[in-house]
C-alpha cells in the first residue's frame, strides 16, 4: 500500500516541460510530474508518495509529488476528450491523436519498427541510424511498460536535442508524447503517418521489472509490437538483449526476456545478430548478422550518456552492440537493402 508524508518545497533543482525536480526541507529528493500536479515553487507545502524509496526501489531515491497544499485548486482543459491513468485520482483528458481525423491505420508502407525491451537500448538504436543513414526521421513509440510519463526520460530529451529522434508517440497509459495515443498499433499508425517517421523506434520508459520467472516481466511487450508491426505491414525489426557483464546467468548472453518473446511473436521478424551472438536453433525468425563497430565510440560521437543496471557501455559492449546491430539493420531496411528483403508473414497456423 502507498505511504505518504507532508513536506516544504526547499530547493528547485531542475525544471523543464512535465517535470520538476525539488529537494524538501528533511533533506530528501522528490520529482513533480506538472503536467498533472501543476506547478510547484520554494515554500510550497506538498503531500509526496514515498513508497518506492521507503522500499528501497529502484526511484533513484526520489520521492513523488502527488498534490501541492499550498497552491490548491489547479485546472489545465486538455486537448480532447480520452483519458490516461483512468478511474485514478489523476486522471488527465490528455486526448489521442486518433480523435484528430482521418488515419490510414492499415498500412505502415513498409517502414522499419525496431522494438526492444529496455528503454536504455533506444539511444544506441537512434545513434546507429543516424551514423549509417544521416538525415533519416525516426520516431520514437513510448509504451505503457514501465515509467508511463514520457518527462521522465533524460535520454528522450539528450536524443531529441542531437536530432537522433524527429517526435514521440505516447502508447496506452504512457502520457506526454508529441503525440498520445490508446495502443500500440495506433501508435505505430501515428508515428509514420502523422509525424512522418521513415524508421520507428518502440520500447518502455525508464525503469523495466523481472520476477526471474519465465513469463514474468514487462518486456515480454516486446512480441504483440512486433506483431502489431507486421500486422500494419511494416518491416518488424527484434532488438536482442544481450549481456557479458550481467552477474545474472539468465541475461547472458542473450537475456531469456529476448529468447521468450521471439518465441512468443507470431509473425515472422528480422533479428540483427551482432558479432560474437549465435542464433538459436530452430528459430522461425530470420537473423541477420550486422556489425554495428564499436559502441562506445558511436554514443561518445552521438553525445549520449548511458547505462545499463549501472554498467558503463565499456563495461558491457555487447549489450550496446546488439542494440546498435538494430538500428543498422533498420537503415539498410529503409533504403530496401537487398540482403535484408524477405516477405514479412505470419507463420502457417498450427493444426
Amino acid at each position: 500500500m502507498p505511504a505518504y508524508r507532508e513536506l516544504v518545497v526547499s530547493e528547485v533543482l531542475l525544471e523543464r516541460p512535465g517535470l520538476t525536480r525539488v529537494r524538501l526541507g528533511d533533506g530528501s529528493r522528490a520529482y513533480a510530474l506538472t503536467s498533472i500536479t501543476g506547478p510547484l515553487g520554494v515554500g510550497d507545502t506538498v503531500v509526496v508518495n514515498t513508497t518506492a524509496v521507503d522500499l528501497g526501489l529502484g526511484s533513484g531515491g526520489w520521492h513523488v509529488v502527488h498534490w501541492n497544499v499550498t497552491r490548491g485548486d489547479w485546472a489545465e482543459p486538455g486537448p480532447g476528450h480520452l483519458m490516461k491513468l483512468r478511474y485514478t485520482s489523476l486522471q488527465a483528458d490528455v486526448g489521442a491523436g486518433e480523435e484528430e481525423g482521418d488515419l490510414p491505420d492499415t498500412s505502415l508502407e513498409g517502414a522499419p519498427v525496431v522494438v526492444a525491451g529496455v528503454h536504455s537500448q533506444v539511444p544506441a538504436i537512434t545513434a546507429a541510424i543516424a551514423r549509417h543513414r544521416p538525415g533519416t526521421r525516426v520516431s520514437y513509440v513510448m509504451t505503457d511498460g514501465a515509467a508511463l510519463p514520457l518527462a521522465m526520460s533524460d535520454l528522450v530529451l539528450a536524443q531529441r536535442e542531437r536530432g537522433l529522434i524527429i517526435g514521440t508517440v505516447t502508447a496506452g497509459h504512457a502520457f506526454g508524447g508529441d503525440v498520445e495515443a490508446l495502443n500500440v498499433p495506433a501508435a505505430l499508425a501515428l508515428a509514420r503517418h502523422r509525424l512522418d517517421a521513415e524508421v520507428i523506434v518502440v520500447a518502455m520508459g525508464p525503469g523495466s521489472a523481472g520476477t526471474g520467472s519465465r513469463l514474468g516481466f514487462t518486456a515480454l511487450e516486446v512480441a504483440p509490437a512486433l506483431d502489431a508491426a507486421a500486422w500494419l505491414g511494416g518491416r518488424p525489426v527484434a532488438c536482442l538483449r544481450c549481456s557479458s557483464g550481467d552477474p545474472r546467468p539468465r541475461h547472458r548472453p542473450i537475456s531469456h526476456h529476448t529468447l521468450t518473446a521471439l518465441e512468443a511473436t507470431r509473425s515472422s521478424v528480422l533479428v540483427a545478430q551482432p558479432p560474437g551472438i549465435e542464433a538459436p536453433r530452430g528459430s522461425r525468425h530470420r537473423w541477420l548478422p550486422v556489425d554495428p563497430g564499436d559502441p562506445v565510440e558511436l554514443l561518445a560521437d552521438a553525445g549520449i550518456r548511458v547505462t545499463t543496471m549501472g554498467r558503463s557501455v565499456a563495461e558491457d559492449r555487447i549489450y550496446f552492440s546488439a542494440a546498435a546491430a538494430s538500428g543498422v539493420l533498420a537503415a539498410r531496411l529503409v533504403d530496401d537493402d537487398p540482403a535484408t528483403r524477405e516477405p514479412v508473414t505470419a507463420p502457417e497456423a498450427e493444426t
